[in-house]
């Protein structure tokens, strides 16, 4: 059993740094009996965590401290501190293959194990009202701590679920093999604009197959492998080149990319690519993962509601939420998802989600999921809220959301932004992401006292 702890640079021989980061990595590379909950347990704080991002220079840069007037609508100003720095880094060993899913809009699996392990110990609960993905709950469910999720979006457990129970690849590939890629009642004509003739039949009859059992894990993780796999830019994927797999294009719009491409959907072996993909996502599940991932996943709680009310959840159980709400713009889930949800027998019309397009709406819904947050909240616990950059940057969400949350009674106590391209520092408060895209993660911390 090997255990790493960071210990201060300045205190150490380069040796016996160098000594162990190398012991280190050969224990991840070996994929040896690691103890994922051991390993993520911290020590009390001795530090308070404001003192503690004040002093950030890990990745070589200082960090930069301001504060934020922010008014409020009864005419009082909230003065929130805020640090800038790059607080993880794409440069960082990478994470869990396991994470390797699509989804629009997700955040990288470093920005939620950042306040895990700072504001967390396993066996804590970690809770995501906008669970997307799942990010935030598979990386709490690899540190030891219990997923607790919720998404109006039925996709989003379809997506999370499998991960928490992944099945071996020898599982797999059975029941693979048992599946009869010829049997299909359906073969929808317009989607031939995205798949060679056979490998339709092969997905309509993988389809059938789904939808006519009681899933177990093997399953469930077959139906993750293929929602993701339906459509994509690369020989990976079941279909002929269209746009990233985190969105579906209409028939009408593939028609057009195939004109100008010039191309035609070529075969693609539904069964193989499921295997190939799954060999990648469990390409470093060892023993010790599947350990830390099975010791938590039978107390995972994954809902498929709005997050204003979830009773489910009892009052004072959740240590740490960790999340990103849904965007202040127009989000067309049926035109975004249609081909999923055909797959999956959903009318994606049913599916109603919370996309206010009017600033003032959007602060009603979410004053609405804080109230409930802080419910569930134990008392000291605290609300990660991440919300990025909306509108080019005219309007700054980390400034409303301060306002939600004081409204709900919960405490804000910093704004983090983590810029990983720093530009001049007078642009800090409003960071100038390069006119399109971002570069930046903007959090607001709260906490219930």
């Amino acid at each position: 059993m090997f255990f790493y702890q960071q210990i201060p640079i300045k205190n150490c021989d380069a040796r016996i740094v160098r000594y162990l980061f190398s012991v280190q990595v050969l224990a991840e590379n070996l994929q040896l009996s690691l103890d994922w909950r051991d390993r993520s347990t911290r020590l009390e704080r001795t530090v308070p965590l404001p003192e503690e991002l004040a002093g950030f220079r890990q990745f070589g840069k200082s960090t930069i401290r301001m504060t934020a007037g922010i008014a409020l609508s009864d005419g009082r100003t909230a003065n929130v501190p805020v640090f800038v720095n790059e607080f993880w880094t794409s440069k960082q060993r990478a994470a869990s293959r396991l994470h390797e899913i699509s989804y629009r809009a997700c955040f990288k699996p470093q920005l939620p194990r950042f306040f895990i392990e700072r504001l967390t110990r396993p066996g804590e609960v970690v809770y995501d009202p906008f669970m997307g993905r799942g990010t935030t709950l598979l990386e709490a469910a690899l540190l030891g701590r219990i997923p607790f999720g919720c998404d109006v979006n039925p996709l989003s457990l379809r997506l999370l679920g499998p991960r928490l129970r992944p099945p071996g690849l020898e599982e797999i590939r059975a029941r693979l093999a048992e599946i009869n890629f010829r049997d299909h009642d359906e073969l929808p004509e317009e989607l031939l604009v995205f798949y060679h003739p056979e490998t339709l039949r092969e997905i309509a009859a993988l389809k059938k197959y789904l939808l006519a059992r009681e899933h177990d894990a093997i399953d469930r993780w077959i139906c993750l492998v293929a929602l993701n796999r339906l459509t994509g830019h690369s020989p990976g994927f079941f279909s002929v080149y269209t746009l990233p797999p985190n969105q579906a294009v209409s028939v009408k719009s593939q028609r057009k990319i195939n004109a100008g491409r010039n191309q035609t959907p070529p075969r693609r072996h539904v069964p193989e690519l499921i295997l190939k993909k799954s060999r990648i996502l469990l390409g470093d599940c060892g023993a010790a993962m599947r350990g830390a991932l099975g010791a938590v996943a039978a107390q995972a709680l994954l809902l498929n509601q709005a997050a204003r009310a979830t009773p489910q959840i009892p009052s004072d159980s959740v240590a740490l939420v960790v999340t990103s709400p849904p965007f202040l713009d127009v989000v067309d889930y049926a035109g975004d998802n249609w081909l999923r949800c055909w797959f999956l027998g959903i009318d994606p019309k049913s599916v109603r989600l919370t996309v206010p397009k009017k600033l003032v709406e959007w602060q009603s819904e979410m004053t609405a999921v804080f109230r409930e947050l802080r419910r569930v909240l134990r008392p000291g616990g605290h609300v990660a809220f991440e919300v990025g950059e909306v509108r080019a940057g005219t309007i700054k969400l980390e400034e409303t959301v301060v306002a939600c949350g004081l409204d709900a009674g919960l405490k804000p106590l910093l704004i983090l932004i983590n810029d990983q391209k720093f530009t001049k520092t007078a642009n800090c408060w409003g960071v100038d992401n390069n006119n399109k895209g971002t570069n930046t993660n903007r959090i607001v911390l709260f906490q219930k006292t």
